[in-house]
């Protein structure tokens, strides 16, 4: 339920209230029984405790050992660089496409013109 910021018009007296939406605002002051006027506020928000919520708050404990193997299977310990000459040149696989471009469906006419006969 939302909390609702009150204010006494007669005596400043200022208070929050849980209330439903639906819910009437409040018209008089609970401690002099003078006119309230409900006050525009900035909302409850989140309230963050501790040391923080990160994404890594939440991962199963093997992750990290799992990121360590992948990130070191990723780089290749010392390998030799490889020289254009030693490695063969790729030669593009032949097509089956025989040079002709296949046949398109003939363009629908404009919405216009669809129904007039």
């Amino acid at each position: 339920m939302p909390t609702y910021e009150y204010e006494c018009q007669k005596c400043h007296h200022r208070y929050d209230l849980y209330q439903s939406i639906k819910d009437a605002p409040k018209r008089t002051c609970p401690k002099c029984k003078g006119r309230v006027k409900r006050l525009f506020s900035t909302g409850g928000g989140l309230i963050f405790k501790g040391s923080g919520f990160y994404v890594t708050d939440y991962r199963k404990p093997g992750y990290t050992e799992a990121a360590k193997k992948d990130s070191a299977a990723a780089t290749p310990a010392a390998a030799p660089a490889a020289t254009p000459a030693a490695t063969p040149a790729a030669t593009p696989a032949p097509s089956s496409n025989t040079g002709k471009t296949p046949a398109k469906k003939p363009a629908s006419p404009p919405r216009s013109e669809r129904g007039k006969d």
